[in-house]
C-alpha cells in the first residue's frame, strides 16, 4: 500500500496506463471513485482544505474590541487602553463570559493590524546598506567567560570591525571601563594602521555617554572621552537607546557572536590575559581568509584595499589609564576601585600617584616607580607583594609566618618549597627569630637578584648545610655566572693558530691592507744596561 498520497496517485496513474478498469483500481488501492479520477486528472493531490476557525465566546466581541482599539489611534499617548482596561469594560459594560487571557491574545495581533491599516504602524524591513571603504566602523562590548588560573571568571570582549571590508580587531579585559575601551581602540587603531573617516558606531556605553538627551541623537559624552575622539580624529555616531538601536550596528553585533562560538568555544584555559589576547591576534590575523556570506572575495583582500583609504594615526601617544592620587595607610595599602594594593612600607602616610589601566595598576611616588600589580577583577580585593613589607618584617620576624602577602606569594609560586624548608632548617640550627630573620634577608636579595637564581642558590645553600644569608648570594651569584658564562669554542688544529684565538678568514685576510710597521725590539732595553752600578771592591 502506498505510504503517502503522492504515492497512492503515482500508483493509480501507473495502473491506469497498462489498462486496468476504474472499477478494478477501486478495488486493488480501497478508494472511491472520486479519488481515482482526480489521480487520473493530477498527479499532485489537491491541496488540504483549510478548516474554519473554531467560535469562541469572544467572537462577538471583537467588533467593540476593534471600535476600542481604533479610538485609541487618536487619543492621548499615556490615556490609551490597556489590555487590562479592555478587560474589564467588557465585563462591566457587555456582561461578557471570556477570560483575561483570551482578550490579551487577541489584542496583541489585532493592534498593531489597525494601525497598519490605518497607515500609522511601523513594517520592520532592513534596508540594504552599502559601506564606503575606509570610511565607517561599529563598536562594541561582549561579554564571555574564561578559565583564568583555574577559576571561571567574566571578562569583556571588545570588538572594532570595519564596515567596509569586515576586518574586526579583538581583545580580552577584565572589565568594560573607560580604561579597557581606551585601550581596545588604540590597539585596534594601531592594528589597522589608520583611522576611520567617517561615523564609527557606537552603544551609549558609560566609558562614553554621560547622558542620553531625551529620543534624540544628542548626547553628553563623558569628558576623556571627547579627548580621547579629538586626539585620533574619532567621529562618533551613537545608536538609539535600548534594543531599537540594536539593529543600527548588527554587523558588530553578529560579529562577537561568530568569535564567541568559534574562537572561545571550549571555554579557553590560561593563566593570565595576557597569554589569550596574544592567541587573539593569531585568530584575528588567520580570520582574514575567510569570506563572510556571499561575499566574492576575503576578508583580507577586502582590507587590503581599505587600509591605503585611512586616516594615519597620530604620532603622540595618549594616555589611557585614569590617575589617581590615594594616601598608603598603616597597612601599606592603597585603596582604588574598591580593592586593595600593597606599596612599600616606607610610604605610609605618604600620598602616591596611581596609574590605573584595564589590566594592571602603577603606583608612582614622585617620578619614581614604587609598585606595579595586575588588576584585581572583583571587587573588594587584596593583592599584596611580600618584597614592600620586607623592611618591617626585618623587625617583627614572628608577623611573617602569618602574613597574607606571605599566602599570596605561596599561591603564585613566588615562595616555593626550597625557601620553606631553608627555613625550617635556618630556624632548627639559630632559633625561630633568628632564622626567620635570616630568610628575610635571603628575601632582600631577590631585588637584585633573579628569582631562578636566587632559588637555586637556596637549593645549593640547603644541601650543603650553609644557612646564612651570604652563603645564599654566594651560590645564588654562583649560578648566575654559570647562566651568564659564554661557550668556550673548541681548539682549532690548524698550523699557526693559538689556542683561544680566533682568526680571520682568508677571503677576509687576502683584503687587509700590508701591515707597514717595524718589527718589536729591544735595543731600546739596552740603554739599562749603562746605568748598572759597578761593582765593589772585595776586602780581604
Amino acid at each position: 500500500m502506498p505510504k503517502s498520497k503522492v504515492d497512492l496517485y503515482a500508483a493509480i496513474r501507473r495502473d491506469a496506463r497498462t489498462g486496468m478498469s476504474t472499477r478494478a483500481l477501486m478495488r486493488k488501492y480501497g478508494v472511491g471513485y472520486e479519488t481515482v479520477q482526480r489521480a487520473l486528472i493530477s498527479a499532485l493531490p489537491e491541496p488540504r482544505k483549510k478548516m474554519k476557525p473554531r467560535e469562541t465566546r469572544l467572537d462577538p466581541y471583537k467588533p467593540v474590541i476593534d471600535a476600542i482599539l481604533t479610538a485609541d489611534l487618536t487619543a492621548p499617548r499615556k490615556q490609551r487602553h490597556t489590555v487590562k482596561r479592555i478587560y474589564d469594560r467588557l465585563l462591566d459594560e457587555h456582561a461578557a463570559d471570556v477570560s483575561y487571557q483570551m482578550v490579551r491574545g487577541y489584542v496583541a495581533v489585532r493592534r498593531a493590524e489597525i494601525r497598519l491599516q490605518a497607515g500609522k504602524g511601523v513594517v520592520d524591513a532592513f534596508v540594504p546598506q552599502t559601506h564606503r571603504p575606509g570610511a565607517e566602523a561599529e563598536v562594541d562590548f561582549g561579554d564571555v567567560t574564561v578559565n583564568l588560573a583555574g577559576e571561571l571568571v567574566t571578562c569583556y570582549l571588545f570588538a572594532f570591525r570595519l564596515s567596509y571590508s569586515g576586518k574586526a580587531v579583538h581583545r580580552i579585559f577584565a572589565s568594560a571601563g573607560q580604561e579597557a575601551f581606551f585601550e581596545g581602540h588604540v590597539h585596534a587603531l594601531s592594528m589597522l594602521g589608520g583611522v576611520p573617516t567617517g561615523k564609527v558606531r557606537y552603544d551609549n556605553l558609560r566609558a562614553a555617554v554621560a547622558q542620553v538627551l531625551g529620543l534624540s541623537r544628542r548626547r553628553v559624552e563623558a569628558g576623556r572621552w571627547t579627548a580621547f575622539r579629538s586626539h585620533y580624529g574619532l567621529d562618533a555616531l551613537y545608536c538609539q537607546p535600548g534594543i531599537r538601536g540594536t539593529h543600527e550596528k548588527g554587523g558588530v553585533e553578529g560579529q562577537i557572536g561568530w568569535f564567541r562560538r568559534n574562537h572561545l568555544v571550549p571555554v579557553p584555559e590560561v593563566d593570565t590575559l595576557a597569554e589569550l589576547n596574544e592567541m587573539i591576534d593569531q585568530w584575528d590575523e588567520q580570520d582574514d581568509a575567510r569570506r563572510i556570506r556571499s561575499h566574492p572575495r576575503t576578508i583580507g583582500e577586502y582590507f587590503a584595499t581599505e587600509q591605503p583609504l585611512l586616516a594615519p594615526l597620530p604620532e603622540e601617544a595618549f594616555e589611557t589609564g585614569r590617575l589617581s592620587t590615594p594616601r598608603v595607610d598603616r597597612y601599606s595599602q592603597i585603596c582604588v576601585r574598591m580593592n586593595r594594593y600593597s606599596v612599600p612600607v616606607r610610604l605610609i602616610g605618604r600620598t602616591v600617584r596611581v596609574m590605573l589601566h584595564a589590566s594592571e595598576l602603577v603606583v608612582y611616588d614622585g617620578r619614581e616607580e614604587v609598585a606595579r600589580h595586575e588588576r584585581l577583577i572583583a571587587r573588594n580585593g587584596t593583592r599584596l607583594e611580600l618584597d614592600h613589607y620586607l623592611e618591617a618584617l626585618i623587625r617583627k620576624p614572628g608577623a611573617l609566618p602569618g602574613a597574607t602577602a606571605l599566602d599570596q606569594a605561596r599561591a603564585a609560586g613566588r615562595f616555593t618549597p626550597i625557601h620553606d624548608a631553608w627555613w625550617d632548617a635556618a630556624a632548627k640550627a639559630h632559633g625561630e627569630r633568628e632564622g626567620t630573620r635570616a630568610l628575610i634577608e635571603v628575601l632582600l636579595l631577590s631585588r637584585h637578584l633573579p628569582h631562578e637564581h636566587l632559588v637555586a642558590g637556596l637549593a645549593a645553600a640547603l644541601k650543603s648545610g650553609a644557612l646564612t644569608a651570604d652563603a645564599v648570594a654566594l651560590e645564588a651569584r654562583k649560578a648566575a655566572d654559570a647562566d651568564t658564562e659564554p661557550e668556550q669554542a673548541p681548539p682549532s688544529t690548524g698550523s699557526g693558530s693559538q689556542i683561544g684565538m680566533a682568526q680571520l678568514p682568508a677571503a677576509v685576510r687576502a683584503h687587509l691592507p700590508p701591515d707597514k710597521r717595524p718589527l718589536p725590539s729591544v735595543a731600546h732595553y739596552d740603554q739599562l744596561l749603562r746605568l748598572r752600578p759597578p761593582d765593589r771592591p772585595t776586602q780581604s
